[in-house]
């Protein structure tokens, strides 16, 4: 209450305000993008689904973490477990490729790479690719990718931003740059704090621990001629969280308290040069490293300590070669080494490496002056597998001024990581749970049975064997239309065919209970569906924007076993009885519906803006224990978020934006643990320099 209150005296106290700068429509537009192709294409001729984030609205949408503007956008859910992951058409966090200007961010925890880890300040722009990348990407690109652009050097300004909100949050950011004849710089820095929130009140226990985050990062570019620039960039950032985790095991009540580290540096350094109109080359070397430390201690009193450091380098040259007016090819090749030792990897000491070298190609030729054809393959040799080829084609067809007809087929792979392969590691602070990777499960597990610490083995322990890498088959079908730059719709309608997927699965029981886990390929699963966006202006004042994804996911081999009679549930008597394939679910953590709509009015420098998102609700619980979930399971109810947002830019240099997130305080304790209630923020910033490009 107080929340929605707040927001309305400040919609009042700021009506007299002009708005803010326009906004661009995301559709068809001059826009340029570079993920979907690796060169640069306006947004409007490319043959995949992709969208573009601007920095202005990730700003009007008082964003500070990528996870906060990216669960506002049509089809993308962020989860909750190990941190916020994005799920992209229906495929997990770990087949979602997340970028930093090209380069690939590391450091996930059970597949889930953290995007609190990533603060949005700097952000130029995010891109926003659909469907299997792996032509041009490699291994866990199967779902999409998301490309995060920061400012580049060439301008000089300088901004400073404060912003405090609920729960003692303080956000402070430095973000400036300047040119010096054939040198230029920019630069960035923040500090993010909160204490954490906590959505279970009758409890110590928070959902969000106090968190400290630090980032910087610097880019240098050196202009040697018009054509040919040398650039580098490096990144660091600190986090700190205070750990409280409190675990119920047989009605016995563990608390564990400590702290958690982690550590991000990336660098690169980047040689471009343009031998003629024709041919263009860019030679990039990459380094980065993620190192995590935990310290805990158990109200029993035993401590509890994880230590996680990969490290991963490559080294890439890229030719773009434009033949004529109507056709490019894109031809690169690279080394890739990987390290990774951990705690949970039989000790720190033991370091696993993987190497790999590929090649890809991509090619654009225009048909017609309405049809265009994409080409292109990749191809991978990993040390530790046989070699993945990921080809792809696309097309788009211009039907006419106002209909573009958009077609691509792609595979896409990814291999085993380091956990699935070597993990050995037993929650003493939960549970007393384990988890074996593939590669020694089997042995360790038969080695504890020979000392009598096996109570029973599962049916998966059987088909315990070698991982394969993951592939998946993906159709995207899409129709782009725009009248004016009034209106853009497009639908875009997918499905993703995935084989050897690799799961998590039951394997044994320790005596005492505790159970033992490990991975596996299965059969094969699928997700399909279909993803709507409407983008209006009917007045130079107002913009309304909206979006829908329809989802269907499943297992195919689980679709077999219902078909053939051998699944069994339990009607409301508690009788056994089979179950209907009607009553199918498919993969758990998936919702079928899920839309948004953001409603914005500016004029002049001021802006104000609600923004709606519901989820459907989707099953989280085996509760019949039959293995598959199906509408008898226990599910999260559906929901709808509500955020709003207002501010106003002034002549002098002064922008000033407050807002509430969550505007209604929905919160759901059990499934949704990371989100709070009602949040409420102001923001100032200044700048002192005005951009200016030289």
């Amino acid at each position: 209450m107080r929340c929605r209150l707040s927001v309305l005296i400040i919609l009042l106290t700021n009506s007299f305000i002009q708005a803010q700068q326009k906004d661009t429509l995301t559709g068809i537009s001059d826009d340029v993008v570079v993920t979907a192709t690796r060169t640069e294409k306006k947004l409007g001729n490319i043959a995949v689904p992709v969208s573009i984030i601007s920095q202005q609205k990730i700003q009007q949408a008082g964003s500070l973490r990528l996870n906060d503007i990216l669960r506002e956008q049509t089809g993308l859910f962020i989860t909750s477990g190990f941190g916020a992951g994005v799920q992209m058409q229906g495929l997990s966090p770990d087949y979602t490729l997340i970028l930093l200007n090209g380069e690939p961010f590391i450091g996930r925890t059970a597949g889930v790479l953290d995007l609190n880890r990533i603060g949005v300040g700097n952000i130029k722009q995010i891109e926003i690719v659909k469907g299997p990348s792996s032509s041009l990407y490699g291994s866990e690109a199967m779902a999409g990718v998301i490309n995060i652009i920061t400012d580049k050097p060439g301008k000089s300004f300088l901004t400073a931003s404060a912003r405090y909100g609920s729960y003692n949050t303080t956000d402070l950011s430095l973000n400036g740059g300047f040119n010096i004849k054939k040198w230029s710089y920019q630069g960035f820095g923040n500090y993010y704090h909160t204490n954490g929130f906590s959505i279970r009140p009758n409890t110590l226990e928070r959902s969000i621990t106090p968190i400290t985050r630090i980032t910087q990062q610097h880019q240098l570019t050196y202009s040697f001629s018009t054509n040919t620039s040398l650039q580098t960039s490096i990144r660091i950032h600190d986090e700190h969280i205070k750990n409280e985790i409190s675990v119920t095991n047989n009605g016995v009540i563990t608390t564990s308290t400590g702290v958690e580290k982690n550590k991000d540096l990336n660098a690169s350094l980047q040689l471009n040069h343009r031998f003629n109109n024709r041919i263009k080359n860019t030679t990039r070397l990459y380094a980065s490293r993620f190192q995590s430390t935990q310290n805990l201690v158990t109200s029993a009193g035993n401590p509890y300590t994880d230590f996680f450091k990969q490290q991963f380098y490559r080294a890439e040259n890229q030719t773009d070669i434009t033949f004529t007016d109507k056709a490019e090819l894109t031809v690169g090749a690279g080394y890739i080494q990987e390290t990774a030792n951990s705690t949970r990897y039989d000790n720190s000491s033991n370091t696993k490496t993987n190497r790999i070298t590929y090649g890809f190609a991509q090619t654009e030729w225009k048909a017609t002056n309405k049809l265009t054809l994409i080409a292109g393959a990749r191809y991978d040799g990993n040390e530790q597998f046989a070699a993945a080829f990921s080809p792809k084609l696309a097309l788009r067809y211009k039907i006419n001024s106002n209909l573009a007809l958009k077609v691509s087929v792609g595979r896409g792979f990814k291999a085993p990581d380091f956990r699935q392969l070597y993990l050995n590691f037993t929650n003493t602070a939960a549970g007393g749970y384990s988890v074996f990777g593939a590669v020694e499960a089997r042995k360790i597990i038969n080695e504890l049975a020979s000392i009598g610490q096996i109570a029973s083995f599962e049916a998966d322990y059987y088909k315990l064997s070698s991982l394969q890498p993951e592939f998946s088959t993906g159709i995207n079908i899409g129709l782009q239309y725009h009248t004016t730059s009034r209106f853009t719709a497009s639908i875009n309608v997918f499905h993703n065919r995935i084989e050897n997927l690799i799961d998590s699965r039951l394997v044994a029981y320790r005596t005492g209970g505790a159970q033992i886990f490990s991975y596996i390929n299965v059969k094969s699963a699928f997700t399909q569906g279909a993803e709507t966006e409407i983008n209006y202006k009917p007045f130079s004042f107002l913009s309304i924007s909206s979006g829908y994804q329809f989802l269907l996911t499943g297992d195919r081999s689980e679709i077999d076993q219902i078909n053939n009679g051998k699944v069994f549930t339990r009607d409301a008597n508690g009788f056994s009885r089979r179950l209907r394939k009607d009553e199918y679910v498919g993969l758990p953590n998936r919702s079928k519906h899920m839309a948004n709509l953001r409603i914005q009015y500016e004029k002049a420098q001021f802006f104000a803006n609600t923004r709606f998102i519901y989820r459907g609700k989707w099953y989280t619980t085996d509760t019949d224990g039959n293995g598959i979930f199906n509408t008898n399971d226990a599910f999260a109810n559906g929901f709808v978020q509500v955020n709003t947002a207002v501010g106003n830019s002034f002549k002098n240099g002064i922008r000033l934006q407050a807002g509430c997130d969550n505007v209604f305080n929905y919160t759901d304790a059990t499934n949704l643990p990371n989100l709070p209630g009602s949040i409420f923020y102001a923001t100032i910033s200044y700048s002192f320099l005005k951009n200016k490009t030289k």
